[in-house]
C-alpha cells in the first residue's frame, strides 16, 4: 500500500487549508505542500478528494452521497424492490441494521440507508474512511436525518466483525473488489485508482465466515454475474440484476 501524504497547496483558500489540516492530523496523514507523483490526498472546496497526481486532468474521488446520481436514486429508485434491499431482507416498515464490511465509497450503503436501514460501514484504510468521513459530514449539513442511518468505523473488518459485541446485526453486506470490465471511464478511474491503493484484495475469501457468525438473518454478496461464489461456498439463493447478481447465505438464527 503506497504511502498516502496529505496535499495542502500553497494557494487553498484558508478555510480549506485548515480543515485539510485538522482531517490529516485526526487521521494520521502527512501535510506537505509540494505536489505529489502519484496518489495523494487533498481539499479542494471544502471536499476531501483522493486524485492521481499522474493524471492531473481527472477529477479527484470524493464520496458524494449528495450527488445527482445519488440523490435521484433516492427519489426514483426502486426503493424497497430494489435487488440490494431484497437480497438484504427488507420488508415492510422494519429497519435492519446492515453492516457493511467493504463500503469503497458507500454507494451500496447509501441505498440501504435511503430505505430505512441502520447502516455500519467497516472500513479498513484510513485514506477511503477519511474519504467516507467527509462525505457524510457533507450529508449530515443536509440531510441529518439520512445522515444519522449511517455509522463508520474504522478497522479491519475481519477482526472487527469477530469481536462485535455490540448491538444486534440483522445483515452484513460484502462486495469484494473484483476486477472490472466496464467501459465507464469513471468506474475505471475509480477502481485503478482503488486497487493502486489497496492492493489485490487477497482475503476476500476470508470475510465469509466472520460475517455467516455475526448475521443474525443472513449475509449477502455482491458478485459480477460469471463470478464463482465467494469462497467457493454456495448461497442460500441469488438475486440477479443487469450487471450483478445477490448471493444471499440464510442464518436461520
Amino acid at each position: 500500500m503506497p504511502d498516502i501524504k496529505f496535499y495542502l497547496p500553497s494557494d487553498l483558500c484558508v478555510e480549506d487549508a485548515d480543515m485539510g489540516r485538522q482531517v490529516a492530523a485526526k487521521w494520521g496523514f502527512v501535510t506537505s505542500d509540494i505536489e505529489p507523483e502519484g496518489l495523494a490526498l487533498t481539499i479542494f472546496e471544502r471536499q476531501v478528494q483522493l486524485k492521481d497526481y499522474q493524471e492531473p486532468k481527472q477529477q479527484g474521488i470524493v464520496a458524494d452521497f449528495l450527488s445527482g446520481s445519488s440523490q435521484y436514486r433516492q427519489q426514483h429508485g426502486g426503493g424497497k424492490k430494489e435487488p440490494i434491499a431484497k437480497a438484504v431482507g427488507v420488508k415492510g416498515d422494519a429497519s435492519l441494521h446492515v453492516v457493511d464490511a467493504t463500503p469503497g465509497l458507500g454507494r451500496d450503503a447509501f441505498v440501504l440507508a435511503a430505505v430505512g436501514c441502520q447502516v455500519t460501514m467497516i472500513e479498513r484504510s484510513a485514506v477511503v474512511a477519511a474519504i467516507l468521513e467527509d462525505g457524510l459530514r457533507r450529508l449530515q449539513l443536509e440531510e441529518p436525518t439520512l445522515a444519522s442511518r449511517f455509522t463508520l468505523l474504522h478497522g479491519n473488518s475481519i477482526e472487527v466483525m469477530q469481536s462485535w459485541n455490540s448491538a444486534q446485526v440483522d445483515s452484513v453486506y460484502l462486495d469484494p473488489m473484483f476486477p472490472h470490465k466496464k467501459k465507464s471511464a469513471l468506474v475505471k478511474k475509480e477502481m485503478r485508482v482503488f486497487q493502486q491503493l489497496l492492493g489485490a484484495d487477497s482475503d476476500a475469501d476470508a470475510l465469509l465466515a466472520p460475517a455467516l457468525n455475526l448475521a443474525q438473518k443472513r449475509v449477502v454478496v455482491k458478485r459480477p454475474n460469471a463470478a464463482d461464489a465467494l469462497a467457493q461456498k454456495p448461497p442460500s439463493m441469488a438475486i440477479e440484476s443487469k450487471k450483478h447478481r445477490f448471493d444471499v447465505y440464510l442464518c436461520n438464527k
